[in-house]
């Protein structure tokens, strides 16, 4: 009965520190706190460094418990919690607490996560990327008139004087974070579509995006001939060059158009589908075909040059094709597309 009491006591005290913790950021939302604030009152309550950052701006937010900006170097994360808004996830709050978690760490930043969600919503930037995708999927259709089209774009947020760039992306990053590092200061809108993700943006910073997206990018203009450009774009991405523009492929994107049966029967394309059991002999032939250069190409692989042309000696035996001369090492570059467009 003693032990039953001591733990009844125990819960009692934390069930009251929970509903103080409650009313604690009640008050702050009642108020209308910002951002800083609401950091600064979590690092008074904790008594660590609390932070605060969102994704659309990329700064953190960091709180001393003397209610000052913490200087210290950033410790790792006692506790984290995400902040949402919309069901997008838009930011991130944490303590760094030097030792393990308290009890009420969670339900501390369970609230402060819910407050931040409401003050970013209030006072910005709190533009949410994630779209609903029969929105999207009607602005890029190919059946919607411009009408429909226009409407569209306008309920998305778009203004009608300037231009609607559209991505088809895969990753398993989550897709709001790819729109937002992509374009963090003009409205973009994110949703996913059946094979891929559509990121639609006023404005676009390829070189902005997280390492490991595939993306390809359609020609401004019409957002539904746009959409199928940048879905051929994204077929002939590679780990090696993981966005390509469509207006960059050029005669290439006649590839598209055989059909696969055909494309499957040629003989080149047959033997590269022999030789990709071999990881090792495919990324050879794929920094080979890139280069066009031994060195080069041995340069990328970080081999030396003549064991890559041993390689490719080997290579060319197995394709029965000259990949010294021009003519076969375009032929090994159309298989070598032809087959991954294949198996895109």
């Amino acid at each position: 009965m003693e032990a039953l009491a001591e733990r009844l006591s125990h819960l009692d005290a934390q069930a009251e520190g929970a509903v103080r913790v409650i009313a604690f950021y009640d008050t702050l939302m009642r108020r209308r706190v910002d951002l800083p604030a609401l950091a600064r009152a979590s690092a008074v309550l904790a008594e660590c460094v609390a932070g605060l950052r969102l994704h659309s701006t990329g700064r953190a937010i960091r709180m001393a418990p003397d209610g000052r900006t913490a200087s210290t170097p950033p410790a790792p994360a006692s506790t984290t919690v995400p902040i949402t808004l919309d069901e997008e996830e838009i930011g991130t709050v944490w303590l760094e607490r030097p030792g393990p978690p308290v009890p009420l760490d969670e339900l501390l930043l369970d609230r402060l996560a819910i407050a931040a969600a409401a003050a970013a919503e209030k006072y910005g930037p709190a533009r949410t990327t994630m779209a609903d995708p029969a929105l999207v999927e009607l602005a890029i259709s190919g059946d919607s008139d411009d009408a429909a089209t226009a409407r569209a774009l306008r309920l998305l947020g778009f203004a009608a004087d300037l231009p609607v760039h559209v991505l088809a992306v895969r990753s398993q990053l989550p897709l709001d974070q790819i729109a937002g590092r992509l374009c963090p200061a003009r409205p973009v809108k994110a949703a996913p579509l059946a094979d891929a993700g559509v990121i639609l943006a006023t404005t676009i910073d390829p070189a902005r995006l997280p390492s490991g997206v595939r993306a390809g990018i359609g020609a401004t203009g019409n957002p539904s001939r746009a959409w199928q450009q940048a879905r051929t774009a994204l077929r002939f991405t590679t780990a090696r060059q993981p966005v390509i523009h469509y207006d960059d492929l050029g005669a290439l994107t006649l590839l598209t158009e055989i059909p696969p049966d055909t494309a499957r029967d040629n003989t080149d394309v047959t033997a590269i589908a022999r030789m990709a059991d071999n990881p090792e002999d495919l990324e050879t032939l794929d920094a080979y075909c890139a280069t066009g250069s031994l060195r080069q190409a041995a340069d990328l692989l970080h081999l030396h040059h003549s064991s890559v042309a041993r390689r490719i000696e080997q290579l060319a035996k197995t394709l029965r094709i000259d990949l010294t001369e021009p003519t076969g090492l375009t032929r090994a570059r159309l298989a070598l597309t032809t087959w991954r467009l294949l198996n895109s």
